[in-house]
């Protein structure tokens, strides 16, 4: 059984289509970062296991996630629970990792309409992108936040960004270790309605995190 993390703060509104889209052989560990909406309630009612993350940050969230997840099949994906992923495309990144070459694997956005990704946002990961590519060599065209490894590779990295950083730091580090990392495509469409974006949905968001990923870079 592979385990897939949900990073969730205030998601309940998404979460039972979401839940209800994971495929056979996979199933959820809700990391909530603090909800006030009942998110932990639904996701139980809904039958995922639910971790209590205290620390506010989305590396925070799914480090705990990642640390709550099965040793035993080695494999974990991330996600985020705002429905705007598809969990029917979580195969896809998976494979590459279970079967090799791949450390891991990193979905690279599609967006199905032109309200699924801001071009605030869209253009703040896209410069981010370019500077990663860069700097490490990765061919890689997206800081997103879906994507799969194994639990033990993910904690032998050591990351230590608990905020908004955590995805760029975890390719800088895979790349510094040497990992074969690829990027698969996968749909992104609005999140669903009841959820507001901690990133994208505004300007300031982006800006923060934004800010968080540079000075990582910067290290």
């Amino acid at each position: 059984m592979t385990d897939v993390v949900l990073p969730c703060l205030n998601e309940a509104p998404a979460l039972p289509w979401l839940l209800g889209r994971l495929p056979d052989g996979y199933r959820a560990i809700v990391a909530d970062n603090g909800s006030t909406d009942g998110t932990a309630e639904v996701a139980r009612s809904l039958g995922a296991r639910v971790v209590s993350v205290p620390s506010p940050g989305y590396g925070a969230a799914v480090h705990a996630g990642i640390v709550a997840s099965d040793p035993d099949d080695g494999l974990v994906c991330v996600m985020d629970a705002d429905g705007s992923f598809d969990p029917a495309e979580l195969p896809r990144l998976a494979g590459p990792v279970r079967t090799g070459p791949a450390r891991l694997c990193v979905a690279r956005r599609r967006p199905t309409t032109r309200r699924a990704w801001p071009p605030h946002a869209r253009l703040g990961n896209a410069l981010l992108a370019h500077r990663l590519r860069r700097t490490t060599g990765l061919d890689v065209h997206d800081i997103g936040p879906m994507r799969a490894a194994r639990r033990d590779d993910l904690l032998s990295l050591g990351l230590r960004d608990r905020r908004f950083g955590y995805p760029l730091e975890l390719l800088i580090a895979a790349a510094r270790a040497g990992w074969t990392v690829t990027e698969v495509d996968v749909a992104y469409q609005p999140r669903a309605e009841g959820t507001r974006s901690k990133v994208s949905g505004t300007v300031r968001g982006t800006a923060r995190a934004i800010r968080d990923m540079s000075a990582v870079l910067a290290r």
